[in-house]
């Protein structure tokens, strides 16, 4: 199903509210960068302007940056339009997941630039779509794409992997999350990240991050473990049983540090420690 051929159909990914203000912004960013850097003219004009809905525009970027010898863009085009048709949130999520890059990231302020240069969330679009194809028993094309992003992106999230809405894989960068993983909402990931298994077992094997969790970067989250709400990571800790919500552990093995807190760090992005409960 041509992605050209989207707002044709009845079930019209962009009449989401959110996903509507988010195309508008996009559009408007865009004209912005190339009046102010014409040369950005044609470059603009492919990846957004050209373009009538945010479902298009994302499809095409999807499409260009997975495309190769083996399957062509207008192919892949083909396959994000049927996975963005059939399964609205994909469209919503990414959308919030723009959102959250422009909340919690200090060096951006747009929405156009996640958009066109952010790793972290292109290879989070691309292993939406690559979900969609898990679910519906087309697992060779779904790891086609996996593999794709890993080539690309350098980020290898499994397709079967659930990954929720308003997340922000910052960098993105050697992030492995594996096939039985659950990452929640408002979770924020950075680089060098690990969601993995402990060895070869089979089955139910890998993290589950709960809504508003922090990672730092280089940690390395391993076993069917629970990552409770609000929790945070430090930065190249390793984490091998379950971290209770709105607690920081850090270390190697990662154990809880100062006192709990109350905030959402995956949203507020804030990676310091409380005061520590006793002091010797």
């Amino acid at each position: 199903m041509p992605i050209s051929k989207f707002n044709a159909h009845s079930a019209q990914p962009d009449d989401l509210p959110l996903v509507a203000a988010i195309w508008d912004e996009i559009c408007a960013e865009a004209v912005a960068a190339a009046r102010k850097d014409p040369a950005l003219t044609r470059a603009m004009n492919s990846a957004v302007l050209y373009h009538g809905s945010f479902a298009q525009a994302l499809g095409h970027r999807i499409a260009v940056k997975l495309a190769n010898h083996d399957i062509d863009q207008e192919e892949l085009l083909s396959i994000v339009g049927q996975a963005f048709i059939n399964d609205r949130d994909i469209l919503a999520n990414a959308a919030a997941d723009l959102v959250a890059v422009k909340e919690r990231d200090p060096s951006n302020t747009e929405i156009l630039t996640p958009f066109l240069y952010f790793k972290g969330f292109a290879a989070l679009q691309g292993q939406r779509v690559a979900h969609w194809l898990w679910n519906h028993d087309r697992v060779h094309m779904a790891r086609h794409i996996q593999s794709r992003l890993s080539e690309v992106f350098g980020v290898d999230i499994h397709p079967g992997a659930r990954m929720g809405k308003g997340i922000m894989l910052d960098h993105g960068s050697g992030l492995v999350i594996g096939e039985t993983a659950i990452v929640e909402d408002d979770v924020s990931i950075l680089q060098n990240v690990t969601l993995g298994g402990t060895g070869k077992e089979a089955g139910d094997r890998h993290p589950k991050v709960r809504r508003g969790v922090l990672i730092g970067a280089g940690a390395k989250i391993l076993g069917n473990i629970e990552i409770g709400t609000g929790a945070k990571v430090g930065a190249g800790s390793v984490v091998v049983s379950s971290v209770p919500p709105y607690i920081t552990v850090v270390g190697v093995p990662a154990r809880p540090m100062g006192k709990p807190h109350t905030s959402m760090p995956g949203i507020t992005l804030d990676q310091s420690l409380t005061d520590p409960e006793y002091v010797i």
